[in-house]
């Protein structure tokens, strides 16, 4: 596509010099690594790196000109285009480049602090159970019509998004549903889609390093349902349970589909009954009640599962199917995730890293009426700091034992971290210790178990890896866990 045809349209005000505007763009790149022949390269400008630096590798690999906000490095040779916003640029650009591909599907964006990898997981089972081509992006992994790749960001950037949509659409799936991250709507990461429906779960305190107050997070949330950079999505299902969910705004032309356990929601979750092998619980809707019965534990899973069957119902399925599809989905790698080698005591990874999830986590585990419940979290490094002494406070007063240890420390030394999460837990007098190599401290928290405890190994979830100061190691607390059961003599094979 020529310059000139690719801007026109999506970014009035432009000034390109006549030669430029002939330049035939065939792709769009912001990773020099990855530039190649015909691309137009995005230099943005990032809190660790200037892309600039990197555009004339770009270049060099056979881009066609620069977009950056900035002014072209000294030396630079090519075509270099300056943008008001470069990432609302990028996003604009991209989807026309690929043809607005989130127009030939039935877009859903689920966003909120908890629940969200859950709420999508379910939302995509139910599709699929219904015999629809989907694709499906979050925090654990994408999968684009049954191709299923690693997760990089819980959002995706713009690019990459039109890209996976592409791929959806050119497969003759009919369905794309995500996460949408407060960053992602931040940065113009989802601007310009067109979203059928958009899910709210809840705002509880996270990623206030980024965001600086709670209203500011709670303002990025409520782009997605007032449009962002786009039309506002036609359904919008919001939790009506959580206060913020209840202060968000929708515009003319939405339809606003309520949900939770109150009376008053839409969509009434009720005749709950929460237990080892499951939740089973009534849905009241506008158009009668549907039984619900799922192999995922405690109630936060049944505001998840309520959640997916809202955006159901919105994307045209039958309360029917949507059941259907919600008794499908069988487990979510890294949320209660349950490590059984024939021991007598539960042990569950669970992605847990905020207050309120973990909160909600150990509610999960006191619904199975357990003797105990011995909880292990850590706290990431180069995040908010103020959750740290909220997390050791949740994990304290709800468990009845307390391992604290070390989560991502990233560039921070871990004792500091650690030291920070220690402020709440000793406003408790629950017995705790201290261990912050992580595989010794998940030894101490199964040591510490004993027939009918349920022990929780919170923070990492599904997370493959550990980062710390210096480098990357290969870390999966269900892999640990697994290791050190077996040490202790327990066998899934011989037991059971």
């Amino acid at each position: 596509m020529r310059l000139t045809d690719l801007i026109e349209g999506v970014l009035p005000g432009i000034l390109l010099q006549p030669e430029w505007g002939a330049l035939d763009v065939l792709d769009l790149e912001y990773d020099s690594r990855k530039a190649k022949a015909g691309d137009g390269f995005f230099a943005f400008s990032g809190a660790h790196a200037d892309g600039r630096q990197f555009a004339q590798e770009a270049m060099q690999r056979g881009a066609v000109a620069v977009f950056s906000e900035n002014e072209a490095p000294a030396g630079f040779e090519g075509p270099w285009i300056r943008l008001e916003h470069a990432r609302h640029a990028m996003a604009a650009m991209s989807r026309k480049l690929y043809g607005a591909p989130d127009e030939a599907l039935a877009v859903t964006g689920v966003t909120g602090t908890n629940g969200k990898t859950t709420t999508v997981f379910a939302l995509d089972s139910m599709l699929r159970h219904a015999g629809k081509i989907t694709g499906m992006v979050g925090t654990i992994h994408y999968q684009v019509a049954g191709r299923e790749m690693p997760a990089v960001n819980t959002t995706p950037d713009s690019l990459d998004l039109m890209r996976l949509m592409d791929e959806v659409r050119n497969a003759g799936g009919t369905h794309f549903s995500f996460e949408v991250s407060s960053h992602a709507l931040a940065l113009e990461r989802v601007s310009g889609i067109s979203f059928a429906a958009a899910v709210f779960t809840n705002l509880t305190q996270d990623h206030l390093d980024f965001h600086g107050t709670m209203e500011a997070y709670f303002d990025a949330k409520q782009r997605l349902f007032t449009g962002a950079g786009g039309p506002p999505p036609r359904v919008a299902v919001i939790n009506e349970d959580d206060e913020w969910g209840r202060k968000l705004r929708t515009l003319p032309g939405t339809e606003r589909l309520t949900y939770g356990l109150r009376s008053g929601a839409a969509l009434r979750a009720a005749e709950i009954s929460v237990g080892f092998d499951g939740v089973k619980f009534t849905i009241e809707h506008p158009g009668g009640r549907q039984r619900i019965e799922s192999p995922l534990c405690g109630l936060i899973n049944v505001y998840n599962l309520t959640a997916a069957f809202g955006a159901g119902l919105a994307l045209g399925l039958s309360p029917e199917a949507a059941a259907s599809g919600l008794a499908a989905c069988q487990a979510v790698p890294g949320r209660f995730e349950r490590i059984d080698e024939g021991q007598p005591f539960l042990v569950a990874v669970d992605y847990a890293h905020t207050d309120d999830a973990l909160k909600n986590t150990i509610a999960v585990a006191r619904a199975l009426k357990p003797k105990r419940v011995i909880t292990l979290f850590g706290c990431g490094g180069d995040r908010d700091r103020v959750k740290r002494p909220l997390m050791g406070q949740a994990a304290a007063e709800l468990s009845d034992y307390v391992v604290v240890t070390s989560d991502n420390p990233r560039s921070e030394d871990p004792l500091v971290i650690i030291n920070d999460a220690m402020v709440g837990v000793r406003r408790t007098e629950t017995p705790h210790t201290v261990e912050p190599d992580r595989e010794k401290a998940i030894r101490k928290a199964l040591a510490e178990a004993g027939p009918g405890d349920v022990v929780l190994l919170a923070g990492k979830g599904h997370e493959t890896y550990q980062v710390l100061k210096d480098k990357t190691i290969a870390f999966d607390d269900r892999a640990v866990a697994r290791q050190i059961l077996r040490s202790y003599g327990y066998s899934r094979e011989t037991q059971r």
